[in-house]
């Protein structure tokens, strides 16, 4: 049987397209001619996560991820196709990690062996879980940060504006004279200072003399305690003394004996007894002072006259 050369072109054609995509899944990491298990896992955020990105098992890539499309219940979440090889065990309960975004913004799913008896089938569905990214962790890490810096911002903002409210051109000025009044105060206060330690030099003679003084009065003191004690007892037995005289009836006496003072000068004030008119008479009061004067004239006549009224003889005979 002769072969044509259309066969022959075609036979070319058809191995040319099988070569082709065999190679071309063989560069997605797709082996045609082995026999392999899809499963399916369910994630709410695939962002990083492409067609073809690895599936591994403990650092092993046994497979990739074949497609991702939303799940068909409108829920929103993403459904993704993995396909691995058949020669690897998986138990049913193990779980579909979603790494996260490494430094080149790449994924990868990771499977976390489960304790099952059983292994998965063709078309299972695994638990899935997804793992926080260098870049979500480093967000989570900021996040306060920046929310307290920008606290921080604020606040520096209120205070820049208190500060321009404030120091303004007087306010400047009032703090400069404050400054000044407080160097004056300060200058004032060595100088009473100064002059407080000349004093205490120029009198430290006189406050040790003081001192010294003081010191003698407490010996003293300390020396003749008990004579002070004597004293101080002697006193309390004066004061048991008077404390023990009766003091009432002396007070009675004396009110007696101003009364009857009282009774005599009302009677002299009334011109009764001698003293009486003597007092209140003045006619009496006129003729004891003519007597009074007379008497003073007689007795200068005589100093001066004595022989008119007085004779004495020599030889003791009477003229």
């Amino acid at each position: 049987m002769k072969i044509t050369r259309e066969f022959k072109i075609g036979l070319l054609a058809v191995a040319a397209i099988f070569l082709f995509i065999w190679g071309l899944n063989f560069l997605k990491g797709k082996d045609i001619f082995s026999r392999q298990i899809i499963f399916y896992s369910v994630y709410d955020d695939v962002t990083g996560l492409i067609e073809s990105n690895p599936v591994s098992l403990s650092g092993v890539n046994i497979g990739q991820v074949n497609r991702i499309s939303f799940m068909p219940d409108g829920s929103g979440r993403i459904l993704v196709e993995n396909i691995i090889r058949r020669d690897v065990v998986i138990p049913d309960n193990s779980t579909s990690v979603l790494t996260g975004m490494s430094l080149t913004g790449t994924r990868e799913i990771i499977i976390s062996l489960g304790d099952s008896p059983n292994l998965i089938t063709d078309g299972d569905t695994l638990k899935s879980s997804q793992q926080t990214s260098l870049q979500d962790e480093i967000s989570q890490l900021v996040a306060p940060i920046k929310q307290r810096a920008d606290e921080l911002f604020m606040q520096v903002d209120s205070v820049m504006i208190v500060f321009q409210a404030i120091f303004n051109e007087q306010t400047r000025r009032n703090i400069v004279s404050s400054f000044e009044s407080i160097q004056n105060t300060l200058d004032n206060l060595e100088h009473t200072t100064e002059t407080l330690d000349r004093t205490i030099d120029e009198e430290s003679t006189r406050l040790s003399a003081i001192l010294y003084n003081a010191e003698s009065i407490s010996v003293n003191l300390k020396n003749n305690n008990e004579l002070i004690s004597n004293v101080i007892q002697n006193f309390s037995s004066i004061s048991d003394s008077i404390a023990a005289a009766n003091l009432q009836q002396t007070l009675l006496n004396t009110e007696e004996s101003l009364a009857n003072l009282n009774s005599i000068l009302d009677k002299v004030n009334k011109g009764e007894g001698s003293l009486g008119m003597l007092v209140n008479d003045e006619e009496l009061y006129n003729n004891m002072q003519s007597s009074s004067r007379q008497l003073e004239l007689l007795l200068e006549d005589i100093r001066k006259n004595p022989g008119s009224y007085i004779n004495i003889s020599v030889f003791g005979g009477r003229r």
